[in-house]
């Protein structure tokens, strides 16, 4: 059964009630005062499949847009910003000067 929200026109509170589809807002009465005079509001939807379940229309469509989005994506250039990492093998000298840089020259063992 659907989670309907309401609002009382009595009192102002907002409250969820389930009930069937087939319900009628006149007969829904408020939880803190029990005044019928509630108004249905608009609210999110939410749903989960459990089981085997064959996508609709709408889903396929997310999903081939999805799938176009990520093979765009992945032609990009890397992120800018980052350093390649030198070869673990390979050490630099320190310049024994003012300079804390490391040297172009890499030295060999």
């Amino acid at each position: 059964m659907p989670l309907y929200e309401y609002r009382c026109e009595n009192c102002q509170e907002q409250f969820e009630a389930v009930q069937p589809t087939w319900a009628r807002v006149e007969d829904t009465a408020c939880p803190k005062c029990k005044v019928k005079r509630a108004t249905r509001l608009m609210s999110s939807f939410a749903s989960k499949v459990v089981g085997t379940h064959k996508p609709g229309f709408k889903e396929m469509k997310a999903y081939d847009m999805l799938n176009e989005r990520m093979a765009k994506f992945a032609k990009l250039p890397p992120v800018s910003g980052m350093r390649d990492m030198p070869a673990p093998n390979v050490t630099y000298e320190s310049d024994s000067g003012s300079s804390s840089a490391p040297n172009s020259t890499p030295t060999g063992g």
